[in-house]
């Protein structure tokens, strides 16, 4: 008897599918599927179908040394070739799959399967994720390479920097700066980037080891393991003066200069209480959120009728900042089975 029916039994159909997360007509329909089980159909065999020994013989083809690591439809071509027809490749495919055999047959190299980064900021300077995007140059296939450091608790940029190509030895001083700059002690800081080749390279892995600081790397592929880098750039190439192409490197750089400036300053980003990344990165951030509170009591007291939801709220700073939360869900499901 499953979980979800044996509490049933106690505490009635719909609360117990409600614990379980299970709609009522599953509940239902298998219940039902128990009481009055399908007798299987008995089809007739086809007079088309192969024989054992023909079956037999398909199978030995197959896990031969020739076409072991070869497709149903490559051993089929190669035996027509060769003047041999056994079966359909469709066939061959029913026969292997009544073996357990329907898999990637070929021998090939197995990627490995990589863990899914969940990091989790409670304050500024714990997580820094980083990341390099090209800016248009002014004619095609030309770029300029945009580096930048952003703090995903605060959303400050601790460090930019632009170059005309990408350099180990340029990330390598960015990130060397930075952590000068914002006095990083050692065992203090994670930084998480995706795996291009400045971020895997050998020359920053062995400075973040020498800073103390711990490295963390995305998934192949996978852009949704660093948001907040992305989320950034987003914000800069979105902007009404952005333009299309950049005439020159000094261009780019005049451009970036007053965008981090206004995006560290001035920017009240929504992910942080509206507040500025500047403020919140250096502790500014409750005491401001304090006084607009107060002046909207003020405003409360003399115009009740206008906070149609009550006395309004005190907003705070978020607790903590996860790249890649754990799955409380699939986790609490799993310690019920």
């Amino acid at each position: 008897m499953s979980s979800t029916e044996e509490l049933s039994g106690r505490v009635g159909v719909a609360p117990a599918c409600r614990a379980f997360e299970v709609p009522r007509s599953s509940f239902y329909d298998r219940r039902h599927q128990r009481e009055n089980p399908r007798k299987p159909i008995q089809r007739p065999k086809s007079t088309r179908a192969l024989t054992p020994e023909e079956r037999s013989a398909v199978l030995e083809v197959a896990h031969s040394e020739k076409y072991v690591d070869k497709s149903p439809a490559e051993i089929c071509a190669t035996l027509l070739d060769e003047d041999t027809y056994l079966c359909s490749e469709r066939t061959m495919y029913r026969i292997l799959s009544s073996h357990d055999e329907i898999r990637e047959r070929r021998n090939q190299r197995r990627h490995p399967v990589y863990k899914k980064p969940e990091l989790l900021a409670t304050g500024p300077n714990q997580v820094w994720s980083w990341d390099i995007t090209k800016l248009k140059g002014p004619v095609k296939w030309t770029y300029y390479y945009l580096y930048v450091i952003l703090d995903i608790y605060s959303r400050y940029v601790p460090g930019w920097v632009l170059a005309p190509r990408e350099s180990t030895a340029l990330a390598k001083r960015l990130i060397s700066d930075s952590c000068e700059k914002q006095r990083i002690e050692s065992g203090q800081l994670i930084v998480h980037a995706d795996r291009g080749p400045s971020m895997t390279s050998k020359g920053v892995a062995q400075l973040l080891a020498d800073l103390g600081a711990t490295k963390s790397h995305s998934r192949p592929h996978v852009s949704n393991d660093n948001p907040f880098s992305e989320s950034q750039f987003k914000t800069m190439k979105y902007r009404p003066d952005f333009p299309q192409r950049f005439g020159s490197q000094e261009d780019a750089l005049t451009f970036c200069r007053p965008f981090f400036d206004w995006y560290n300053t001035q920017h009240r980003h929504s992910g942080i209480a509206l507040l500025t990344p500047e403020d919140v990165h250096y502790g500014r951030g409750n005491d401001i959120l304090s006084a607009r509170h107060k002046q909207l009591l003020v405003a409360y007291s003399q115009h009740t009728e206008r906070f149609v939801n009550g006395p309004p709220k005190l907003r705070t700073l978020p607790q903590g900042v996860w790249i890649n939360p754990p799955d409380l869900k699939t986790d609490s499901q799993q310690e019920v089975v």
